[in-house]
């Protein structure tokens, strides 16, 4: 199990192997209601653990360094295990907290409800573009339309030299070399995400429906984020999906929106997101949301991921609840969420969402 400790006084260690048309986002903005930090002035203090998406290990590492400058008796665990088993810990009350790339639906509502003892809470905390990575000898540059990424995760293509991925990639030296797929193992939302992507975008190659859980056979598994990413720079020919904050120096794929090939980025994934649509299946304190993955406006991208913290409303323990409670105030707060772009280079939270679901963090207690 690969977990990140971060202890009281800032110290980060790693221990194991190191949507309403809500506007989402525009920008950093100024503070919210609590102040620039987002912080109570009162200091808390305690240890609370949470475990979950992969791709918020970097903002999280962030966000814990940020808040413990003013609560340097605080102690936050989180492990990075993959947003379906934190939302598992957390339903089963083995963690404090969850972080997921996925919103809580279906048969887990009730569980999270349980739970609770009532309402749970869900607050999007981390929005980021999701890279299509690729590990292809002498290409630094390649496009793929919606039906060539779908055709490729689905074994319909397997060859880099197909006239189809040569025919929308003019002047690129393509080699004859197979298609090494990459997908993740574990229960993600980032494989959510991306298979949402494909379902809408390119339902005629991709004939299955969102999944946390990859639906198809054959190619290479990997865990997390770190091991997708691991597994693409490892092989020759490789594709894969990943959280742009991770892809390091791998290729990445221009996605074609409309008439236009749009490389992922932070202002890309705020766009898209501004044209989401709030989900109340979960309550008054569950603030989810729909993507619009089929957009034609090029400055959208649409293979993005809206992120969530979850929690619970009421904690039997107010020190853990006033913990909770201040650490989350952060996380959202223009403090918190500048902190996380810079770590991560996610899309801060607007100021109007921000406003939108600041009662659900207040209604911890």
């Amino acid at each position: 199990m690969k977990t990140v400790r971060h202890s009281a006084r800032a110290r980060i260690a790693a221990v194991g192997i190191a949507t309403t048309g809500a506007m989402i986002l525009a920008g950093c903005g100024a503070a919210n209601e609590s102040g620039s930090t987002g912080s109570s002035s009162t200091s808390v203090s305690g240890t609370i653990s949470g475990a979950g998406a992969s791709t918020q290990q970097a903002a999280t590492q962030a966000w814990v360094a940020g808040f413990q400058t003013t609560n340097p008796n605080a102690t936050i665990n989180y492990d990075p295990s993959g947003s379906g088993a934190g939302r598992t810990q957390f339903e089963g009350n083995g963690v404090d907290y969850a972080g997921s790339d996925a919103y809580i639906t279906g048969a887990e509502i009730q569980k999270a409800q349980s739970r609770c003892g009532g309402d749970y809470v869900e607050v999007p905390d981390y929005i980021s573009p999701i890279a299509i990575v690729f590990n292809l000898p002498g290409v630094t540059s390649l496009q793929l339309t919606p039906s060539l990424i779908g055709k490729i995760f689905n074994k319909k293509i397997t060859m880099w030299n197909d006239p189809a991925i040569a025919a929308v990639n003019a002047g690129v030296t393509l080699p004859n070399l197979a298609i090494s797929t990459v997908h993740r193992s574990d229960k993600s939302g980032t494989t959510m995400n991306f298979t949402d992507y494909l379902s809408q975008a390119a339902a005629a190659d991709w004939p299955y429906k969102a999944s946390d859980t990859w639906p198809t056979q054959g190619g290479e598994a990997a865990q997390g984020t770190s091991g997708v990413v691991g597994a693409v720079k490892a092989g020759q020919g490789t594709i894969a999906y990943a959280d742009d904050s991770q892809a390091g120096g791998l290729g990445k794929a221009k996605v074609q929106v409309g008439s236009t090939y749009v490389d992922p980025s932070a202002a890309g994934a705020a766009k898209l997101a501004e044209s989401a649509t709030r989900v109340t299946d979960g309550g008054q304190y569950a603030f989810a949301y729909k993507l619009p993955r089929t957009t034609t406006d090029p400055s959208m991208y649409p293979v993005t991921l809206v992120s969530y913290f979850i929690a619970c409303a009421k904690y039997p323990d107010a020190a853990k609840a006033a913990l909770v409670k201040s650490y989350l105030t952060y996380v959202i707060s223009a403090d918190g969420q500048a902190a996380a772009a810079k770590a991560a280079g996610s899309a801060p939270l607007s100021d109007t969402l921000r406003s939108t679901i600041m009662p659900a963090v207040a209604a911890i207690s």
